[in-house]
C-alpha cells in the first residue's frame, strides 16, 4: 500500500498506514456520496485495497465477489493490462488538451466514429454524433440543455416539460436529481426544478393488480406517460426520459410489452425520448446499447461508467440524426460543455475498453451464455422462504425479501417493516462472508462483470443462498419471523 499522511498533521510516513489509520483520515476529510457520515464515524470506512477479475481485497486482506462491478462499471473486470496500459501511452503522448475552441484529439475523434457505429440504426434513424461529459449526471444535464435547444430551434420554445419517472435515478446533480424520482433526494434541496414531472414505475411487484397479466400492466403502466402528456398539455412537453431497466431502483424490469408502448406514445405526441442507459449499455443485457433489446429508438442516448469499464471517468450522449441536424444546421454556437469533454486519456481507454469487449465477444457471451445461466440459476432462489420473487435481464437480477409467502387479501405477500432493514441486515452478511451485494429497501440486487463465467455463477449463488439462510436465521433470533 503506497504510504499516505494526513498534510494537515505535518508528518512524513515513514510506513503504511494500517486500516484504522486509514479510517481516521478519510473520517477527519474526505466526505462520501450518498453517506450518513455520523454512522460512518461510528462503523469505519471498509478500505478496498486492490482487484482481479471479479473480486476485490480489503485492506485487511478479505477476499470479495463483487457482484456489483464497483458500481454498475468495471464489465471488463478488474486488473486488466490492456486499459491501464492504453492510459498510460496517452498520458505520455497528450494527457490533455480541450475541445473548446475548434480543437480536438485523435482518441475523442476515433471513439465518436466507434460509438456511431455500434449504435443502433432503425428505419433510417441513427446516432452520427456524440457529447462527450465525464460521468451519467453531466451527460443528463446535458441532455436537459440538448431538449431545450432543439425545440428553440423548432420554433416551440414552451415545450421545456421533461417527463421522468418515480424511483428513477439520472444522477445526482441538480438537474440529474430532479430528472430522477428518488423521493429522498428530492426532499434536500427543494427539488425538483421547474418543468419535470414524474410518473408511475412498470414495477410489477408493487403496482400490478391481483390476477393482472404482466403484459397488461405493461400496457397499463405506460399509457401513465399519455396520461401525464395530456394532463399537461401536448404543447409544453420536451422529452420523456428512462431507464431501460431501473437500476439503483432495485433493477425494475419492464414488462415486454411496455417500450414498445411508450415508443407509439412518444411518436403519437411527436417528444423526445431519452434511454438513460449509463447502467444498462455496453453489454449489461447482451447488447453494446439497451433500447436495442426491449426494441425502441431513441433519440437520445446517456452513457457512461462501463464505456471505460470505469477505470477512468467518461460519459457522453449519442445524440440522434433528428435532435443533431437540427442543433447543427440551426443551431449556430451551442452555449454548453465541460472542460473535460473528449478527454484524450479517457477515450483512450475507452478505445481499448471496447476493443477487450469485441476481442472478448463480451456482449454476445451475456446475451446467448453467462445471461441465460444466471437468470437460469437466480430462479432457483425463489425457493428460498425469505424470496418473493428473484428476476434478471442480462447481468442485471434482483430479489425481493418478503415476510411470508402467504398472500393477503389484496393478493401480495407481506414485506417486513421498513425500520427492521432487512435489506441491510442481508448485506451486512453479504459482506461478512465474502460477497458484495446491494439492498436497495428490501430488494438485493446484482450486476457482476461481464468476465464473469459459470463456474462463478454458480459460486455467486452458493454465496446468496448462504447469505439468504443467514438472515433468515438472524430474524428468527430477533423475533420477526412468523415461522
Amino acid at each position: 500500500m503506497t504510504p499516505v499522511a494526513d498534510p494537515g498533521a505535518g508528518t512524513t510516513p515513514t510506513r503504511s498506514p494500517s486500516t484504522r489509520e486509514l479510517q481516521a483520515l478519510d473520517s477527519a476529510h474526505f466526505i462520501h456520496p450518498f453517506t450518513d457520515h455520523g454512522d460512518l464515524a461510528t462503523r469505519g470506512a471498509r478500505v478496498i485495497e486492490r482487484g482481479e477479475g471479479i473480486h476485490v481485497w480489503d485492506s485487511e486482506g478479505h477476499r470479495l465477489l463483487d457482484a456489483m462491478s464497483g458500481l454498475w462499471c468495471v464489465n471488463a473486470g478488474y486488473g486488466r493490462r490492456e486499459l491501464a496500459d492504453a492510459a498510460h501511452a496517452q498520458m505520455m503522448k497528450l494527457p490533455f488538451y480541450n475541445s473548446f475552441f475548434q480543437t480536438t484529439n485523435e482518441p475523442a475523434v476515433q471513439l465518436a466514429a466507434k460509438l456511431a457505429s455500434l449504435a443502433p440504426t432503425v428505419d433510417g434513424r441513427g446516432f452520427q454524433h456524440v457529447f462527450f461529459s465525464s460521468s451519467g449526471s453531466e451527460s443528463n444535464d446535458t441532455n436537459v440543455r440538448m431538449v431545450r435547444r432543439y425545440w428553440d430551434l423548432m420554433g416551440q420554445p414552451q415545450r421545456k416539460v421533461i417527463i421522468s419517472r418515480l424511483n428513477a435515478y439520472h444522477g445526482s446533480t441538480l438537474a440529474g436529481a430532479s430528472l430522477g424520482g428518488m423521493s429522498e433526494m428530492h426532499a434536500q434541496g427543494d427539488l425538483p426544478i421547474p418543468h419535470i414531472a414524474h410518473i408511475g414505475q412498470p414495477y410489477t411487484w408493487e403496482h400490478a393488480r391481483p390476477g393482472e397479466s404482466e403484459d397488461h400492466f405493461g400496457l397499463r403502466s405506460a399509457r401513465w406517460l399519455e396520461e401525464k402528456i395530456l394532463a399537461i398539455g401536448p404543447d409544453k412537453v420536451a422529452a420523456f426520459i428512462a431507464e431501460p431497466v431501473q437500476g439503483a431502483g432495485g433493477v425494475i424490469i419492464p414488462p415486454a410489452t411496455y417500450w414498445p408502448e411508450i415508443q407509439r406514445i412518444v411518436n403519437k405526441y411527436g417528444i423526445l425520448l431519452i434511454s438513460d442507459e449509463v447502467i444498462c449499455a455496453f453489454g449489461r443485457v447482451g447488447h453494446w446499447f439497451a433500447c436495442e433489446r426491449f426494441g425502441y429508438q431513441p433519440d437520445l442516448i446517456t452513457f457512461a461508467k462501463a464505456v471505460t469499464s470505469g477505470y477512468v471517468p467518461l460519459g457522453g450522449v449519442m445524440v440522434g440524426d433528428r435532435v443533431a441536424q437540427v442543433l447543427i444546421e440551426r443551431g449556430g454556437e451551442f452555449n454548453h460543455g465541460y472542460t473535460y469533454s473528449g478527454h484524450p486519456v479517457a477515450c483512450a481507454v475507452a478505445l481499448a475498453n471496447i476493443a477487450l469487449m469485441e476481442r472478448e465477444q463480451l456482449p454476445q457471451r451475456v446475451k446467448t451464455d453467462t445471461g441465460p445461466y444466471l437468470a437460469e440459476r437466480y430462479r432457483e432462489l425463489a425457493d428460498h422462504p425469505l424470496v418473493g420473487a428473484a428476476e434478471s435481464c442480462g447481468l442485471m437480477a434482483g430479489l425481493v425479501l418478503v415476510k411470508s409467502k402467504q398472500r393477503g387479501d389484496d393478493g401480495r405477500m407481506p414485506m417486513f417493516p421498513a425500520e427492521l432493514a432487512v435489506g441491510m441486515k442481508c448485506r451486512a452478511h453479504c459482506f461478512a462472508n465474502g460477497l458484495i451485494m446491494r439492498a436497495v429497501g428490501d430488494r438485493m440486487i446484482i450486476a457482476p462483470p461481464l468476465t464473469v463465467t459459470r463456474a462463478d455463477i454458480d459460486e455467486l449463488i452458493r454465496l446468496i443462498r448462504l447469505v439468504l439462510d443467514l438472515t433468515l436465521a438472524e430474524l428468527k433470533d430477533l423475533g420477526h419471523w412468523p415461522g
